[in-house]
C-alpha cells in the first residue's frame, strides 16, 4: 500500500494500492486505466491554484494535482481514453452560517466542484463518487480492478 499524504499526490500498476488519510473538506481524485491497470491518486486541500500567487505544491490543489496525475499515469503507460475517476471526500467539517460571501468558505463543496470540472476539461468521466456531508474518510484505490474502499469512523466500509 503506497501512502499518498495531504496535498500529495502517487501513481502505481498492480498490484500495488494507494491510501490517503483524513480525508475532510479535501477530495481524493482517483483515476484508472483498466486496460493497464496504472492508478493514480490525488490528495487535494483547494479548488484552483490561479487564487493562490506562489504556488509551489501542485498536489495542493485540484486543477494542476489532477493534471499531474494524468501526467504521471499516461508516461507510465496509461491511455487517456480510457482513464475513468472516482472522487471521495469535500465534506463540510465545520458550520458555515449563510451570509454574503460565505461560500466561498465551503471548501468541501467547491473541492468537489473543481474535481468534476477539471475532469470533465480533461475529458475523464467520474464513474463513482462519496462525496459532501460531515465526516471524514481515509480511502484505499487498487491498481489490479479500480475498486475504491472507503472507510469512515462510525460508519460500513464503503466500496465504490
Amino acid at each position: 500500500m503506497i501512502k499518498v499524504g495531504m496535498a500529495d499526490l502517487n501513481v502505481c500498476r498492480a498490484p500495488e494500492a494507494l491510501t490517503t488519510l483524513g480525508l475532510g473538506s479535501c477530495i481524493g481524485a482517483c483515476l484508472y486505466d483498466p486496460t493497464t491497470k496504472i492508478a493514480g491518486m490525488v490528495h487535494y486541500m483547494l479548488p484552483d491554484s490561479t487564487r493562490i500567487t506562489s504556488n509551489q505544491n501542485i498536489a495542493k490543489f485540484g486543477d494542476t494535482g489532477i493534471r499531474e496525475v494524468l501526467k504521471k499515469m499516461e508516461f507510465m503507460g496509461a491511455r487517456k481514453s480510457c482513464i475513468v475517476a472516482k472522487i471521495a471526500g469535500g465534506a463540510t467539517m465545520f458550520a458555515v452560517t449563510s451570509g454574503a460571501g460565505l461560500s466561498s468558505l465551503n471548501v468541501g463543496n467547491n473541492n468537489i466542484e473543481s474535481a468534476r470540472k477539471n475532469l470533465a476539461a480533461l475529458g475523464i468521466r467520474i464513474i463513482a463518487e462519496d462525496v459532501g456531508l460531515n465526516y471524514g474518510r481515509t480511502i484505499e484505490f487498487f491498481a489490479e480492478d479500480g475498486r475504491l474502499t472507503i472507510k469512515a469512523i462510525g460508519k460500513e466500509i464503503k466500496t465504490i
